[in-house]
């Protein structure tokens, strides 16, 4: 239990420490960063596996591959994201000096998550999607059972 109160706290504090962070990233890149998030969400909702992955880092394509395996580990581990209703873009700044975006996501259930989207700036100067960290907000997490 403490164990998963002091995770708790350190995301707060890493989502505080982003929030006063905004000015570390430049409005151009800030600005880059959000349509990647925004595109590849919308390729989530076409089904467009393909497009999806485009946006991913070369670390997570090498990991998953194919498109195919990158989608189903989407919709298998990261349905919020997959199918959200809703979609809000939060902070933005640097974490540990990586440059992270931070969105608060509504699963079709009604669940808000926070998703923090870990970007990766590649040597043509676009940027990638590197990892995304994805956490139920404690006031919406289930009830563990007995």
């Amino acid at each position: 239990m403490s164990a998963r109160i002091g995770v708790a706290v350190g995301l707060l504090l890493a989502a505080v420490a982003l929030s006063q962070r905004l000015t570390d990233i430049p409005l151009q890149q800030q600005a880059e960063i959000r349509a990647v998030i925004e595109a590849q969400l919308a390729a989530f909702q076409q089904d467009d596996a393909v497009r999806a992955f485009s946006f991913a880092a070369p670390g997570i394509r090498q990991k998953f591959q194919t498109p195919e395996r990158f989608l189903q580990m989407v919709q298998q581990g990261y349905l919020p994201l997959y199918r959200p209703t809703r979609v809000e873009f939060a902070a933005i700044g640097l974490y540990q000096g990586i440059p992270t975006q931070v969105l608060i996501v509504t699963d079709g259930e009604g669940v808000r998550y926070r998703a923090y989207y870990l970007m990766e700036r590649q040597p043509d100067r676009s940027w990638k999607i590197a990892g995304v960290y994805l956490e139920p907000l404690p006031e919406e997490a289930p009830p563990k059972s007995a």
